[in-house]
């Protein structure tokens, strides 16, 4: 089948047909990853990970956290 590629932005942007897409299980917003293998682009359906706020601290270790950061003065109607 042939497509045509358009600029999306910056980028360029590639629709993938509802069959190849029902075929695969795409939908939107799902995750791919794409790479490059001998000249070819592969597009490869991923499970999105669906982390919880304890699994993502978890990897915070003394080794790893960073200090406070400034973001200046408070301006508007902010209360600190």
């Amino acid at each position: 089948m042939l497509t045509k590629i358009q600029k999306w932005g910056n980028s360029l942007a590639l629709r993938i047909p509802k069959a190849f897409a029902a075929e695969a299980n795409i939908t939107n917003d799902s995750v791919v990853e794409i790479s490059m293998e001998d000249g070819q682009i592969k597009i490869k359906t991923v499970t999105a990970f669906d982390w919880t706020l304890n699994q993502l601290l978890a990897g915070v270790t003394h080794e790893n956290i960073h200090q406070e950061i400034s973001t200046g003065n408070p301006v508007g109607n902010e209360t600190w």
